[in-house]
């Protein structure tokens, strides 16, 4: 089959996990990392394709394992959604320094280091052939960054999720443990669901369902496989209806 030259998606939301950015330990922040990202962010933007990212905070600090060593569950998300603005920041340096027009909107108002989050406002951003990077997750205790992710996509009229992940796709067990483990290449929500695949959070899954938001889940480790999934290219596991 001939490749196409053109990307298949003009605008998309990339899901990075805050683990991510932490390089091999999935701790702190790994300046390596973020460039490298910032790296495969730019390789896709310069496609014209229009970008939005939502980040997570698990590097820094996690609000459900704090709630777990005594901290109030509410305070401990709070915690949370600021590590994830730490993040955003990190990465908009990187990208920036690679040429990228970049800007970071919080759910929580916090004007001297970010814009807030104004739906118009990102939308006007990406069409300026700027990227949006969210952070602070929904502003809500209780709702994960993959909610966040869901929830933005849908507002900002993305045609998918890339949930970027340590794995390349969706297995019928965990790849590390059982080495006849099964990939899938394309799974219904409703599969994904029965069989409790942890693809996103039940929360972030059904408001994925409901609106009929197509979420790719890709090994973003791999060199330029963040543009082989915008180019079409089969990568990854393709959760659908």
């Amino acid at each position: 089959m001939k490749k196409s030259k053109h990307p298949k998606y003009s605008r998309i939301l990339l899901k990075l996990s805050g683990e991510a950015l932490g390089g091999p330990g999935g701790v702190g922040i790994n300046p390596e990392s973020v460039h490298s990202m910032a790296e495969q962010v730019r390789e896709v933007r310069d496609l014209g394709v229009q970008m939005v990212i939502v980040l997570g905070g698990g590097n820094i600090f996690r609000g459900l394992a704090g709630s777990e060593r005594g901290i109030e569950r509410a305070t401990g998300d709070y915690m949370g959604m600021l590590a994830t603005i730490i993040n955003s920041l990190a990465l908009q340096d990187a990208l920036e320094k690679k040429g990228v027009p970049t800007r970071v909107q919080t759910a929580i108002t916090m004007s001297q280091v970010a814009e807030p989050f104004i739906r118009r406002r990102a939308v006007r951003h990406l069409e300026k052939g700027r990227v949006v990077i969210f952070g602070g997750g929904t502003g809500n205790p209780y709702f994960s960054t993959d909610t966040a992710a869901a929830l933005r996509a849908t507002e900002i009229g993305a045609e998918v999720i890339l949930k970027a992940t340590k794995v390349d796709g969706i297995y019928d067990s965990d790849p590390k443990k059982n080495p006849k483990a099964k990939r899938y290449e394309r799974i219904a929500y409703l599969e994904a669901l029965q069989k409790q695949l942890k693809v996103m959070d039940s929360t972030a899954f059904s408001l994925c369902m409901d609106n009929k938001m197509p979420i790719i889940v890709f090994d973003l480790f791999k060199p330029h496989n963040l543009r082989r999934v915008v180019m079409g290219e089969k990568v990854g596991t393709v959760v659908t209806g």
